[in-house]
């Protein structure tokens, strides 16, 4: 599968960063936003086989399709910057400032959002007949999933917080590891497998994934779920986005970029 070794994928990620951080206002609003969109029709895709097929694991397999189709086309999503860009300020590149991490981050997130808005009002459109109709099966258990994360979150308190930020560094975790697998390979093939595995991991262990939730939690207030904006963005999204951010850095890219790229010289054998 032309497996390349760790440190130059490592260097691979590097790069990358650095190229996020300096691509023009207009390509990035462009291909985030087409990454929010992808990752929303894969969800609603996931949540739709989960339904009729009452069998969640057959969901969580097919889900990755969407992840796979959007990297493999160059977009971005906002898990995957987390964990690229800091590397290229890290490494000292040149133009990449702390002030372009956090443009690349904006941009990125709010591309993300209108188009993961987009898919969720198309949907919607699609669920009720152009709101005309109640929402058909899939509708109604994407509300409650709405419903669940975050008034769910929130009858447990400080604790419910808690669970919802480990949830989204878990996510990341794992996310990110799917963004540094299509760096492992130079076939298409592996890179695919690379990605696949991980996010499968994510999606079927429910961890909260930022752009997901842009879509998810939209589209449940339009289908009549039982929560507010508010409820949204205090019980998930911001939470959320914060546990995405420590996951995808601290789980990947620090750790890749330490080990593998600036390595700590062998140590000398002694004998006696």
């Amino acid at each position: 599968m032309s497996y390349v070794a760790p440190k130059d994928f490592a260097i691979r990620m590097v790069d990358a960063g650095q190229s996020k951080a300096l691509m023009s206002t207009r390509d990035t609003l462009i291909r985030s936003y087409m990454a929010g969109a992808i990752l929303a029709l894969a969800a609603a895709f996931a949540v739709t086989v989960s339904v009729q097929t009452g069998q969640p694991l057959v969901g969580a397999i097919l889900f990755p399709v969407g992840f796979c189709m959007l990297y493999l086309l160059g977009y971005d999503l906002l898990t995957g910057v987390f964990t690229l860009v800091p590397l290229a300020w890290l490494d000292k590149r040149p133009g990449v400032t702390g002030a372009a991490v956090l443009r690349n981050w904006g941009l990125v997130f709010l591309g993300n959002f209108a188009g993961a808005l987009t898919t969720a009002l198309l949907m919607a459109i699609v669920f009720t007949y152009g709101f005309s109709s109640p929402p058909s099966e899939v509708g109604q258990a994407i509300g409650v999933i709405g419903e669940g994360r975050t008034v769910g979150y929130a009858e447990h308190g400080a604790a419910g917080m808690l669970t919802l930020f480990v949830r989204g560094i878990l996510c990341n975790w794992m996310v990110s590891t799917g963004v540094v697998g299509a760096m492992m390979s130079d076939s298409l093939a592996g890179k695919v497998i690379a990605m696949w595995m991980p996010i499968l991991v994510f999606f079927y262990m429910g961890f909260e994934h930022s752009v997901v939730n842009m879509f998810l939690f939209p589209i449940g207030l339009m289908l009549g779920g039982n929560f507010t904006i508010g409820d949204y963005l205090l019980w998930n999204e911001l939470p959320t986005v914060l546990g995405n951010l420590v996951g995808g850095l601290m789980f990947v890219g620090l750790v890749i970029y330490r080990t593998h790229l600036k390595t700590s010289p062998a140590r000398v054998s002694v004998r006696a």
